[in-house]
């Protein structure tokens, strides 16, 4: 029953990234035609274009996307609710939880684009359009760290210092909350 439960929590938890990674590249207005982007529209367009009939933005936000997440993240939950007790699930409790582990997989996926940034830096030197997708993601939150430290001797220390904030960020919420 693990694996099963490994497979129906991985499948969801790479889509729910999707879902996030399109709410971040709009927010900061990336690159629409970069490989990319177009990966992530093309996997979330099916859902997310009916939802934006119903669900319209507010301002920059996309809120179809931000539902779907939602959605995404409660579905996860619900069935591996059923999978694991077999019972049904309090409303109040699956939206809460269904919140948190949205912001979950953001930090998650936040770590994971910065660690990525990172490694792309030491080998593409920038000629790559994944690269620079990247770099117009996780610039917003990483040039602020660079006007209160600058790079030391060529080495940017920026990355470093928001992964850490990251970690900090989810360990503070696991212990405020209690569950994560």
């Amino acid at each position: 029953m693990s694996a099963t439960v490994f497979l129906v929590s991985t499948l969801f938890n790479l889509y729910l990234m999707v879902v996030i990674l399109r709410l971040w590249l709009q927010l900061v207005q990336a690159d629409f035609y970069n490989p990319l982007s177009q990966f992530v529209v093309k996997a979330t367009h099916p859902i997310v274009g009916p939802l934006r009939r119903i669900i319209p933005s507010l301002g920059r936000l996309d809120t179809a996307t931000l539902v779907l997440a939602l959605l995404v993240a409660m579905a996860k939950i619900f069935t591996l609710n059923m999978m694991l007790s077999g019972g049904g699930v309090n409303p109040l409790s699956l939206v809460v939880v269904a919140v948190l582990d949205v912001v979950k997989e953001t930090l998650s996926l936040m770590f994971w684009v910065l660690l990525l940034r990172a490694i792309l830096s030491w080998v593409s030197q920038g000629q790559s359009p994944i690269d620079y997708v990247l770099h117009q993601l996780t610039e917003p939150f990483l040039a602020p760290i660079r006007k209160v430290i600058p790079p030391l001797g060529g080495l940017d220390l920026s990355v470093l210092i928001a992964i850490i904030a990251l970690q900090f960020l989810q360990l503070l919420i696991q212990d405020t909350i209690g569950i994560y």
